[in-house]
C-alpha cells in the first residue's frame, strides 16, 4: 500500500519556542484512509486566526480540513469520523455551530471533549479528521 505524506513540517515551525524537533505532516494518505493532523486556528502559513474567538478558530480549521482532504484526493464526503477537542464548554455551542455550516450534509460519527488545554494556551478548539475515500456516493 502506498503511503502519501502531505505537507511535512519540523514542530520547531509552529511551537519555536520549544526545544521539540520532530517531524509531521498535515496529512497521511494510507490507500484510501486519510489522517489529518489535529487542525486548529493556525493556518498553513503558520498565521494565528482567533485569539479568544472559539467559532474563528473553527473556521480555521475548518477551511484546512476541506484543502488537505482535497490535496489527498477527497472531500469532505469521505470523512468519517470527527474528534472536537474545546478547552471550555462555553465554547461548544459556538464550535458546533462552523461545524454543522461546514458539514452539514456530510453526517460524520463525532466525539466531541473538554480538555483541560492544548498545544499553545491561545488554542480553544482542535479538530482531528479520518477519512476513507469510497466512491464518491456519500452514502
Amino acid at each position: 500500500m502506498e503511503i502519501q505524506r502531505i505537507r511535512k513540517f519540523n514542530s520547531k515551525a509552529f511551537y519555536p519556542q520549544s526545544k521539540m524537533d520532530m517531524n509531521f505532516c498535515m496529512a497521511v494518505r494510507a490507500g484510501n484512509t486519510i489522517f489529518l493532523r489535529g487542525q486548529t486556528g493556525f493556518d498553513f502559513e503558520g498565521n494565528f486566526h482567533g485569539i479568544g474567538d472559539a467559532a474563528a478558530q473553527t473556521e480555521n480549521a475548518c477551511k484546512c480540513i476541506e484543502q488537505l482532504l482535497e490535496e489527498a484526493g477527497a472531500s469532505i464526503n469521505d470523512i468519517c469520523k470527527l474528534t472536537v477537542y474545546i478547552t471550555d464548554r462555553a465554547y461548544r455551542e459556538d464550535v458546533y455551530r462552523v461545524i454543522g455550516k461546514h458539514f452539514k450534509k456530510v453526517y460524520p460519527c463525532s466525539t466531541g471533549l473538554m480538555v483541560k488545554g492544548l498545544a499553545l494556551p491561545e488554542m480553544v478548539v482542535e479538530i482531528d479528521v479520518y477519512a476513507v475515500v469510497g466512491d464518491g456516493s456519500g452514502q
